[in-house]
């Protein structure tokens, strides 16, 4: 009894808030949201998978789900990288060319919505660095085609993103499945982006990237998780607690440090029980000896 009548106290809060903030329509958080008739906003800062439209009188800036599309601009560093990490997935040997696709991208989107469309969105915040902020959300052509499909069928866009289950019911795993499939048919096809792929380069390519991105996840991991990065520990002095701080030495092996000291180097920590060539490799950066 009690659930009850908390479940229709939130229902008339939301009846409330929608009367006062002007929701678009009543709907818990999660629920998709379908909008008809809406247009595109032509804005020089719109791309393949990302652009403004109008939504019940409102201005949103709207990120496709599933999708990404190539990049469009290297004014930011960030630009930049990202062109060189898809200049890699697809294979392209001069990453120029992800540009060229980019504004095909683009270009592509804003002939295909320049007839009312529908969108479909539960008004989640999308990351970017667009100042008014994003949400994701699905597109439906006037012609009734989902828009990120026709971005990977056409060799504009690759599977890759952030999803969620569709209005209809179909899991995120299946949407991205399907996505996948579609686009190696069009590497199959050299459709797109994927005519100027590299098949003798294309595995070296994205070889290279996954060996920085785990070295940039490494980076990260260590400074998030041993303060000591920023200064090296003298351990014949460390305390088993400061000796903790350094990655990949536990209670057990900090002890165990300190069992063994005095050292006079560093490599006498190869006589230490559990430390051995690959292990010291890791923590030789912040361990130190200090001069007596």
């Amino acid at each position: 009894m009690f659930d009850s009548f908390k479940n229709i106290c939130f229902v008339l809060f939301l009846l409330i808030a929608s009367l006062c903030w002007g929701f678009p329509t009543l709907s818990y958080p999660s629920d998709l949201q379908t909008f008809t008739n809406i247009k595109l906003i032509n804005d020089p800062s719109n791309d393949g998978d990302s652009f403004r439209i109008e939504l019940n009188g409102k201005i949103f800036r709207l990120r496709l789900y599933f999708v990404d599309c190539p990049e469009t601009t290297t004014s930011a560093k960030a630009d930049a990288e990202r062109v060189r990490e898809q200049s890699r997935y697809f294979g392209l040997a001069a990453p120029a060319r992800v540009i060229f696709f980019g504004n095909e991208a683009k270009k592509f989107t804003s002939q295909i919505l320049s007839k009312p469309f529908t969108v479909q969105t539960a008004f989640a915040s999308a990351p970017g660095r667009s100042a008014q902020g994003r949400i994701y959300g699905f597109v439906t052509t006037s012609e009734g085609y989902d828009l990120g499909t026709l971005l990977v069928k056409s060799g504009l866009a690759r599977a890759k993103g952030i999803g969620r289950e569709s209005a209809d019911g179909t899991k995120r795993l299946e949407i991205t499945a399907r996505l996948q499939d579609l686009e190696n048919a069009a590497m199959l096809k050299r459709a797109g982006i994927w005519a100027e792929t590299d098949p003798n380069r294309l595995a070296d390519f994205r070889s290279q990237q996954r060996r920085e991105d785990q070295e940039l996840k490494e980076i990260q991991e260590n400074v998030e998780e041993s303060p000591s990065l920023f200064k090296s520990l003298d351990i014949n002095t460390a305390t088993a607690e400061e000796l903790q701080t350094i990655k990949g030495i536990g209670p057990v092996l900090a002890e165990r440090i300190i069992a063994g000291r005095p050292y006079k180097t560093v490599d006498d920590l190869l006589k230490v029980n559990g430390i051995g060539y690959q292990k010291l490799d890791k923590i030789r950066p912040f361990c130190t000896i200090k001069s007596q």
